[in-house]
């Protein structure tokens, strides 16, 4: 039997906390509205990330890595990869994915809302990246971003705080690119490089991806959170929704989901607002169905779980003879080269990549990877080749721009499911060619860059399967309902009540990780959805 959680329906029900649910909370506290989010996750304490322990390093190969089917926590859900060479990577809690992220944090360029127009692939978004310009700004200063202005690729920006120290990985790799001319740049970075709104700077423990234990990285549960909060927005954690309900109309009137102790509970809504990333969000809707909508929720398009778009990511990485004190320092940001970002069809692909340079591992990780890729031997020869490369090495990671094809798809799988018996997500994915000349080029570019910067040795990845952080396009946004699935402002075509707030609205993805991007169009549409409260369904 379900048990009715409120006897009074909610304003507005947001599911997910991630950052894109606490962007959208926020943002909408400001109208009085009774607002919950619902999160299949718990909150996070600083005190119990890994970096306060001895064995951080194997942690993140445990209770801390980016995998869920590796991870295995309470609150995560399987999914199935055997269909992909790119496995799904997220993490369930307050805060989504923001707490295990790099915090790398460009913007989408100009150039990605229309690309269509400009080189006759894909889609153009049905906005640009004018509308959002004012809410990247409001981001940044509720994040709290670190970065330089003037940055030639972008128009004109100003971060809120100076750019994360460059450190020696940054000034020796791009020496290499001066040497060949090619542009680079402080990173942007969601990680304060001075005390900001409460919170202390960043003091250099490096393993960002495990957790932030200073409080200096920009998760959503420590930023958007607290103040959504105060304003009166109620957050209920490790309650896992199973589909949204609809009325007699056809309106969206709330959700079924469990909570803490496994029981089934409804909770009533007037408006209900997706935030649960682009694997999450169409599981829920294709989940959905009913009598209206038998291929699931919001889908008469047939659009709802197709066009996923990660990003292809490979990388290279170098060995210096002098020591960088490479495990030193945000690992993820570092600097970042758009020399390749745009078309050139004489590369022999079409759209371009970003180049991002990171620090090198901590002594385990190095230990680890080196014994598994054959650098690093066990027994004699083990330690002269450790110390060769501890500290002295540069990676540099190619992150490529995937283009929406409707063969790449999210569904429901048949047999996989979750704890409370929800069916698991399917990913069927296959590497196109364009972006498989497309990595090739930038491996390749990235191993002349390192050997320009005084590298006596490089090696390169290929693709890297665990790098399915960025997953975007299965609900994509457009005006037209047979060719998606919200309008230009994030509402559901079929269903006015329901609309959908992050990466799954992408109609293109960039070559470029996506955060920033996905908080200000959820920051752009809970602005327009309060400068239309009065015909909010019309």
């Amino acid at each position: 039997m379900t048990k009715t959680a409120s006897d009074e329906p909610v304003d507005v029900l947001i599911i997910g906390a991630g950052a894109s649910g606490a962007a959208v909370a926020w943002s909408l506290a400001d109208t009085k509205m009774r607002i919950v989010c619902l999160e299949q996750g718990d909150w996070m304490k600083q005190s119990e990330y890994p970096t306060n322990k001895t064995d951080w390093e194997v942690q993140q190969f445990g209770p801390f890595n980016i995998d869920p089917n590796i991870r295995k926590r309470e609150t995560d859900y399987p999914i199935n990869n055997e269909g992909s060479p790119i496995n799904v990577v997220n993490f369930n809690g307050v805060g989504g994915g923001t707490i295990l992220y790099a915090a790398h944090f460009p913007r989408l360029h100009p150039s990605d809302f229309k690309v269509k127009t400009l080189d006759g692939v894909a889609d153009d978004w049905p906005i640009s990246y004018e509308t959002l310009e004012p809410y990247f700004g409001q981001n940044d200063r509720m994040m709290g971003v670190s970065g330089l202005a003037g940055d030639p690729m972008y128009p004109p920006k100003q971060p809120p705080l100076p750019p994360i120290p460059l450190g020696l990985v940054g000034e020796t790799v791009a020496r290499g690119y001066n040497k060949l001319g090619w542009h680079w740049w402080p990173s942007d970075s969601a990680i304060i490089s001075q005390p900001y709104n409460g919170r202390d700077k960043c003091l250099n423990l490096g393993p960002c991806i495990s957790g932030c234990s200073q409080g200096a990285k920009s998760s959503t549960d420590i930023t958007y959170w607290p103040e959504a909060i105060r304003a009166g927005v109620e957050l209920r954690t490790r309650c896992r929704v199973r589909e949204i309900t609809l009325d007699d109309q056809g309106m969206a009137d709330g959700v079924i989901y469990y909570d803490d102790q496994g029981e089934e509970c409804f909770q009533n809504a007037e408006v209900v607002i997706m935030a649960c990333n682009g694997v999450g969000t169409p599981r829920i809707l294709l989940n959905s169905k009913s009598d209206r909508y038998p291929n699931g929720l919001a889908n008469s398009s047939g659009l709802v779980g197709k066009n996923l778009m990660f990003h292809p990511v490979g990388f290279a990485s170098g060995i210096f003879e002098e020591k960088l004190d490479s495990h030193k320092g945000p690992q993820g940001c570092c600097i970042l080269s758009k020399e390749f970002y745009e078309t050139d069809l004489s590369r022999g692909f079409v759209r371009g990549y970003n180049m991002q340079i990171s620090r090198g591992s901590g002594p385990f990780h190095t230990a680890i990877q080196g014994y598994m890729n054959g650098k690093i031997p066990w027994g004699p020869g083990h330690h002269e080749a450790f110390q060769k490369r501890f500290d002295h090495m540069a990676n540099i990671g190619v992150l490529c721009e995937d283009l929406p094809e409707e063969c790449n798809t999210v569904t429901l799988d048949p047999d996989l499911v979750d704890s409370n018996g929800i069916p698991a997500p399917k990913i069927d994915y296959t590497l196109s060619e364009n972006s498989r000349r497309m990595l090739d080029h930038g491996l390749a570019r990235a191993e002349e860059v390192l050997l320009a910067a005084g590298a006596i040795e490089t090696t390169s990845s290929g693709l890297v399967q665990a790098a399915g952080w960025h997953l975007l396009g299965t609900a994509r946004m457009g005006k037209d309902p047979e060719t998606s699935v919200v309008n230009p402002w994030g509402r559901s075509h079929d269903v006015k009540n329901l609309f959908i707030v992050d990466g799954s609205i992408f109609v293109t993805g960039g070559g470029l990780n996506p955060t920033s991007t996905i908080q200000a169009a959820a920051l752009y549409i809970a602005d327009t959805m309060k400068k239309n409260l009065a015909n909010l369904f019309d």
